[in-house]
């Protein structure tokens, strides 16, 4: 049976796939888990047997796809909890294949584009104060080995539209703002890191498209590595592919575009610029 710890965790996306994993982990380790998700009955089966275990968990439901109900979790997170020591992006959408057709998310934004970067890139700005409360915490970016530089001409690929393309943006736009994060954060006590857990994993997303090569249990020992792993407590602004510290897409290193991205991120939530 777990013996709480007394600390508090947010993961995104953990009522399927690798991010229910993780939270049937931190659980049973004794953490606190707020798990997310928008099928309420797969969230109450997660809750439950982390439970079963003697763990503590609550179900905070919305949907990423808009920024109303990202501000909304923000606000449900604040209620549910005075601490956050961790907080793991992992909510995210697939590719709909090479040639998936575009979608636009709620408040008109390219879905992929938004649900797997957007609504990640505000629910941390928002939960940066419960963050800070809580000292030594730690952000998790669960992002992509498919990553595909940014053209700041079409972020919303309204010409010339791929599934892959968009996934990859997306994807690449966690680990550009992973990094300059980090560097806000730095001395803070906050590290923020992201890493592509492992390839094809066994999740519905992956199923609807390909057969897995990955489990999701590799996916989980990646991502615990950089949530709870002592020898993580001082690293930020990395990438890992799987357990390995790796380099990204060159665009990731590009301060420039870094400051385009943040300025047009900002904008898009409707967070006030940063000076």
């Amino acid at each position: 049976m777990a013996t709480l710890n007394g600390k508090t965790a947010l993961i995104t996306g953990s009522t399927d796939g690798v991010g229910r994993m993780v939270a049937k982990r931190l659980g049973a380790d004794g953490w606190r888990i707020l798990v997310h998700g928008r099928d309420r009955a797969r969230g109450q089966e997660v809750v439950a047997a982390i439970g079963k275990a003697g763990g503590d968990a609550e179900l905070l439901i919305a949907d990423l796809s808009s920024l109303a109900e990202v501000r909304r979790l923000a606000g449900d997170v604040q209620c549910a909890t005075s601490r956050l020591d961790l907080l793991i992006n992992n909510a995210g959408t697939g590719s709909g294949g090479p040639q998936g057709v575009r979608q636009e998310s709620a408040d008109g934004h390219e879905l992929r584009f938004a649900v797997n970067y957007l609504s990640g890139f505000l629910l941390t700005d928002l939960l940066l104060p419960l963050l800070k409360k809580s000292i030594p915490a730690r952000i998790v970016n669960v992002s992509s080995a498919g990553q595909e530089a940014i053209d700041f001409a079409d972020v919303m690929l309204t010409r010339k539209y791929g599934g892959l393309r968009a996934y990859k943006q997306s994807k690449l736009a966690q680990i550009m703002f992973t990094i300059d994060l980090a560097r806000e954060l730095d001395g803070s006590g906050i590290t923020v890191n992201a890493l592509h857990p492992a390839t094809f994993m066994n999740t519905t997303m992956v199923r609807e498209f390909s057969a897995p090569i990955s489990t999701v249990e590799e996916g989980a020992d990646a991502i615990l590595k950089l949530a709870i792993a002592p020898d993580m407590a001082e690293r930020s602004g990395l990438y890992f592919n799987g357990q390995r510290e790796a380099e990204a897409n060159r665009q990731a290193y590009d301060d420039r575009a870094r400051q385009q991205l943040k300025a047009l991120s900002r904008k898009l939530t409707g967070l006030a610029v940063a000076s």
